[in-house]
């Protein structure tokens, strides 16, 4: 894998991951927080898929690597949503 195919990797893995957060509502991180949340997705969406026997929907090709793109708003969504949950158990609700 290029310098260049490692880049647009990680812009669609940040995109996937902001759109991950988008969706559950729960913002918490910049740019490198939304990267790590498209390839975190991207890993729990294919395991899930597989899981579950469901075929890869869009995926996009990257060098030699196919990139999830549905799998990983969906895997990306359930992880932001996980961590919403655990994050808002110590707090008080008014």
């Amino acid at each position: 894998m290029t310098l260049t195919e490692l880049l647009i990797l990680l812009v669609i893995a940040g995109i996937c991951g902001s759109l991950a957060q988008a969706l559950v509502g729960y913002s918490h991180g910049g740019c490198l927080v939304s990267i790590v949340l498209g390839l975190i997705g991207a890993l729990i969406g294919t395991w899930l898929a597989r899981l579950m026997g469901l075929p890869e929907l869009i995926a996009i090709q990257i060098g030699n690597q196919s990139f999830p793109l549905i799998w990983a708003i969906i895997g990306a969504a359930l992880f932001v949503a996980v961590l919403n949950l655990l994050s808002r158990r110590g707090r008080p609700r008014l």
